[in-house]
């Protein structure tokens, strides 16, 4: 008989808390890739910016907190914990931990709405890799869905924007939107379903808010690599200038392809983004993340329902469905190349 799920993980990335942790959390992010000294140090300089401090752990912590108040209120009696693809709480350390409290079987929630190799795979590799180091206690572990075209999902996302709207001149009437997402290799791409994705949830995002084609567009961020491989198109620089040059005559900038605001969106969006805009003269809001938005906290509550066998009905807009909770194993692979980061 199959062990009911006694435990939720929660998945994330991780970043410093101090400017002490940067370099060492940087080492761990670019572990077994040929990246220059020079470009980790690069990199170090956008957390020096913030004094070395990453507000992703702290949002995590916010979301675990209002989640635990989502289930209680639904009576789902499942303890949370939290473990770090690379910083503290590392995912080792968090299933060494539930494996000592007794865990056997656990749900995963990553902090990823889209198919990707950085996105999912890799961090299914992280939890398989976690496993193996605590041993045959470790509990298993079950990946909840993706949820790019979940109704709460699209209506958190549409509410920043409508927000960030509001928030322009004219209340944003002929604004544009750029939907940005982070960039990842062509070879990356190709492999997984990663722009399909995004590019259904912008297009959802925008028929909740009745815009037009014309108004919006999926553009890129925080590209990394060598300037010679190809990654996706176009940059949110490059689509600022574009616009500009259009005579457009407002941007309302999402990132949609994030849940929270950290370190790649406060860089390169609240900071180089903003600075162009203010070069040329073209009025510009961020939109928020999701974050801890009601909708997208029901959400996951209700995903969690799914795998527990408490809804029946697996929501999900437009025409593809709801996406699968067993992940294919040749889903998303993808192989890192001599003096390539994956992120």
């Amino acid at each position: 008989m199959t062990e009911p799920y006694d435990a939720l993980l929660i998945v994330s990335f991780g970043g410093p808390e101090k400017r002490e942790d940067v370099i060492p959390f940087l080492e761990n992010v670019l572990r077994g890739k040929p990246v220059p000294r020079e470009r980790l140090l690069e990199v170090a300089e956008h957390y020096y910016h913030f004094d070395g401090v990453s507000p992703i752990n702290g949002q995590v912590r916010e979301l675990i907190a209002v989640l635990k108040d989502e289930l209680a209120r639904s009576g789902i009696d499942l303890p949370i914990y939290w473990g770090n693809r690379n910083w503290d709480p590392l995912l080792t350390d968090t299933l060494r931990q539930m494996a000592e409290n007794g865990s056997k079987r656990a749900l995963a929630f990553f902090t990823s709405a889209y198919s990707s190799y950085s996105g999912c795979r890799q961090y299914r590799e992280n939890v398989a890799v976690a496993q193996a180091e605590v041993g045959p206690t470790a509990p298993s572990v079950d990946k909840i869905r993706v949820f790019y075209n979940h109704p709460d999902f699209v209506a958190a996302n549409a509410d920043r924007v409508k927000a960030a709207l509001f928030s322009l001149p004219n209340g944003g009437l002929e604004a544009q939107i750029a939907f940005t997402a982070h960039s990842i290799p062509l070879s990356m791409s190709d492999n997984c379903k990663y722009v399909d994705q995004l590019t259904e949830t912008c297009r959802l995002v925008a028929d909740e808010l009745h815009l037009p084609a014309d108004r919006w567009k999926l553009v890129y961020q925080s590209r990394s690599g060598r300037p010679t491989d190809p990654w996706l198109e176009p940059d949110i620089l490059d689509h600022i200038r574009t616009l500009h040059d259009a005579k457009a005559s407002a941007l309302v900038i999402a990132p949609i392809g994030f849940l929270s605001d950290h370190i790649e969106i406060l860089f390169d969006l609240d900071e180089q983004a903003r600075e162009l805009c203010d070069e040329l003269g073209l009025p510009m809001a961020r939109a928020g993340t999701v974050g801890t938005h009601p909708r997208f906290v029901a959400m996951i509550r209700e995903l969690i329902q799914e795998r527990l066998g408490q809804v029946s009905e697996r929501r999900a807009l437009g025409s593809r469905g709801p996406s699968h909770d067993i992940c294919p194993v040749d889903c998303c692979l993808y192989t890192v190349p001599a003096g390539r980061p994956t992120r």
